[in-house]
């Protein structure tokens, strides 16, 4: 497969400073007109409206795109989580003169309100208190519309997370349904997916200078609507991937009477008598030349054909993802109703002096000053717990080539990491140990999406231009993939030497099968930035839902494992693995779940709090959930081609597969013996060592206490029946099994660990 000819891209810091940077870098971007005032501004450029809090730190994405359009010159203000119920509120600020920026947050505003059983989440960790209700759902969508409300002239661009995965037509899990394009239904003028410096940059730059919004048709990154007949579109040859169980491309036989004329194309040849032979281009492999690929179009199936079909609709996006490496890629178009959504590449991931002034840029690293309490503090009644979890972290890299299929961050971030320099990280440490508030000399991560996947990548650039694989890492790790931590291992030793800080902790995932290529990374790791525990995530124990998820097997953990045990004995700490694990993921079978179960039992840990898979928008699980197949094989019709996978759907048995997750817990115990007893495996009923679940069933009231408190049930104490078996204690002695958030030895902070989100990978908030 030949790679797209890509040009070098413009520089971020190449671009002529719009005439507004004389104004200089503001302490905070505005929120009120009264800060607009005392910064001499008579108007913003560009207003950013978002559904988190505003906190001016390089975790958050209205923080990184306002600042980073700061330093292009332009005036830049935030309306922070307004009331959607008028236009009043988004008109604070006044009419910006270019365009309005909206995004929906860190998070899908539907996975940010709603667990994965489409409960209401009591909280909100992007909001002052952790305060719920402060977005409303598809806030995207809404906050569009009031925009449009308040000035109906001025153009408006979609970003973030929400609108990069529902980009194209898209499974709703929480409608049960085949959604359009969010840029249909928000009516926006420009969609922005995935990290969005290089985009919005140069859409700010040419509305600057006057351009029409409808004319920004050429910008990598970006999704437009374009009508069918549009002869903008001229110029263009369009592969049509609108049916599956079609031939390939047949090429036309050549005719030995024809002329054959080198090196000239039939598009370009002067007319001919129709009796004429035609001149036609020969190259050495006898074929026929495609279009280069730069001016190609693939288009998909319509959305009203999706909306019904859930084979096409998985066969949608099993092209949508081959098309996602920004080296190869070919722009997508699908059609809704009457006009045509066209989804340009992806954008070309930025350099590490770019990625350098990104995150160089003067962030407050702290929220803005409206949300401190009555002593001018974020500690107390206003504090925002997102910030607070990644208060004293840094960000070292960006993107993932895992490729997990239900995971967010490659279909956002893209594959291809894009690291800082050391220099970078280290003057960020340096920075937060002298000017935040409370730092008490422990950064609580170094990391990103994932923990060491820091300066990793293809060994040929001309390979990784030509990939079309989803995962460099699965089902095993490519040969091309350069796996050294070396310069990982050289930062962790450089920054933890650095004068006041006593100690760094690594709370991002670690993609731990990676690890194991690296034993001086482990050793580094275990000795030195351990804090008692590690999480990573096996994700699941049997190779049939594995292979869905495109995980490595239990092997890879078991041998981690090993090496992590003997890395902590050699530093003479007693140290914790916590496993994490996704129970319903489409794939897995009842008895996977029950030899999930007695694995946790055989080694003795205790899930506190249980993940249950949440089909996100756009992510290949989630097409197999809704279409019941299999993107990663192919997609037919043909039943004997194709592969089918087994979906867990219906209350009844998503219940089930958490309560094996949680089998310690009594209230589970009536719904596993009845499915242990249809399965079959009555043998593990039981009151001995071997056994899952006990015969005895104490008085329970079906609640539990989780880690979040807030969305826990104190239960009440036991009850023994009369008559019964004497009842064994539910609670274990501490420290003799290992569970997720109880029974383990606290960190030196003595901090607890940090809750995990529902239906989201472990990480920072915003990588999701």
């Amino acid at each position: 497969m030949s790679a797209l000819p890509v040009t070098a891209p413009k520089a971020l810091t190449a671009y002529r400073p719009f005439w507004a940077k004389r104004f200089g870098p503001a302490p905070f971007l505005p929120m009120s007109r009264q800060e607009m005032e005392q910064l001499g501004w008579d108007s913003c450029d560009i207003i950013i409206v978002t559904g988190d809090a505003y906190v001016d730190h390089p975790s958050f994405g209205m923080a990184v795109i306002g600042r980073t359009l700061e330093a292009q010159g332009f005036r830049v203000g935030i309306i922070a989580q307004p009331d959607w119920n008028s236009a009043d509120a988004f008109k604070a600020l006044g009419k910006p003169n270019l365009f309005f920026g909206v995004a929906a947050g860190n998070m899908d505003s539907m996975i940010n309100r709603y667990t994965a059983d489409r409960k209401i989440r009591s909280d909100d960790a992007y909001t002052p208190g952790g305060e719920g209700g402060k977005r409303p759902d598809r806030a995207t969508l809404v906050y569009t519309q009031r925009c449009q409300e308040a000035f109906k002239d001025v153009p408006v661009v979609i970003g973030g997370i929400e609108a990069s995965l529902r980009r194209i037509a898209h499974y709703d899990y929480w409608q049960d349904k085949v959604r359009r394009s969010i840029l249909v239904d928000s009516k926006a003028d420009l969609l922005v997916y995935g990290n969005a410096e290089r985009a919005i940059i140069e859409i700010a730059h040419r509305l600057a200078r006057r351009e029409p919004i409808e004319t920004l048709t050429n910008v990598r990154g970006t999704a437009f609507m374009r009508r069918t007949d549009d002869t903008t579109a001229d110029g263009w040859f369009e592969l049509d991937s609108t049916e599956v169980d079609r031939p390939g491309r047949i090429d036309e036989l050549i005719s030995p009477y024809q002329e054959i004329k080198q090196e000239t194309s039939c598009a370009t040849a002067e007319p001919e008598a129709a009796s004429a032979p035609k001149p036609i281009t020969i190259h050495k492999t006898g074929r026929i030349a495609l279009p280069p690929r730069e001016r190609t179009v693939v288009r998909l199936p319509a959305y009203e054909t999706v909306k019904s079909d859930p084979v096409l609709y998985a066969h949608a996006n099993r092209v949508l993802h081959l098309e996602t490496n920004p080296g190869n890629a070919r722009a997508l178009v699908q059609r809704h109703g009457e006009r045509d959504l066209w989804i340009n590449p992806p954008p070309i991931p930025l350099t590490t002096p770019e990625m350098d002034h990104v995150f160089d840029l003067p962030y407050a690293r702290s929220p803005h000053p409206s949300y401190a309490d009555e002593n001018g503090s974020h500690d107390g009644a206003t504090k925002i717990p997102a910030w607070e979890m990644i208060r004293f972290s840094v960000n070292i890299m960006r993107g993932c080539f895992g490729g997990c299929t239900f995971c967010s961050i490659t279909e956002h971030e893209g594959r291809i990491i894009q690291s800082r320099s050391e220099d970078s990280v280290i003057r960020e440490i340096e920075e937060m140990r002298d000017k935040v508030k409370g730092f008490t000399g422990i950064v609580s991560d170094l990391g990103g999406p994932t923990a060491n996947m820091y300066r990793i990548g293809c060994k040929s650039p001309e390979i990784e231009a030509a990939c079309r694989k989803p995962s460099c890492v699965y089902p095993g790790i490519c040969p091309n993939l350069n796996t050294s931590h070396d310069p990982l291992i050289k930062m962790y030793r450089r920054a933890r030497a650095l004068p006041g800080v006593k100690k760094i902790l690594i709370g991002s995932g670690l993609r731990y099968d990676l690890a194991v290529q690296s034993p001086e990374y482990v050793k580094e790791l275990v000795t030195h930035h351990v804090g008692g525990y590690l999480k990573i995530a096996p994700e699941h124990t049997e190779g049939g839902p594995l292979s869905k998820m495109m995980k490595p097997g239990i092997g890879t953990y078991d041998r981690f494992k090993q090496m992590f045990e003997a890395a902590s004995a050699a530093a003479g700490k007693k140290q914790y693995l916590i496993p994490y694990f996704i129970a319903a993921h489409p794939g897995t079978s009842d008895e996977d779940m029950m030899n999930l179960a007695v694995w946790l039992k055989r080694n003795g840990f205790r899930a506190d709090q249980v993940q249950t898979f949440y089909p996100s928008p756009m992510a290949t699980a989630t097409a197999m959930y809704h279409s019941g197949l299999n993107p990663l094989k192919g997609i037919s019709r043909d039943e004997t081609r194709g592969e089918k996978v087994d979906i867990v759907r219906g209350e009844r048995r998503r219940r089930l597969h958490k309560a094996f997750l949680r089998y310690h817990d009594a209230n589970n115990w009536p719904l596993l013996r009845e499915a242990l007893k249809a399965m079959g495996r009555a043998d593990l009923i039981g009151n001995g060592k071997h056994h899952l679940i006990p015969t005895y069933q104490p008085v329970t009231d079906g609640s539990y206490e989780s880690a979040r408190r807030k969305n826990s049930t104190t239960a009440k104490p036991a009850i023994k029946p009369t008559g019964s078996s004497p009842m064994k204690p539910v609670t274990p002695r501490k420290g003799q099994l290992l569970t997720q958030h109880t029974g383990l030895p606290p960190r030196v902070t003595g901090a607890k660990p940090a809750a995990r989100a529902g239906g989201t990978r472990p990480g920072k908030p915003g990588k999701r």
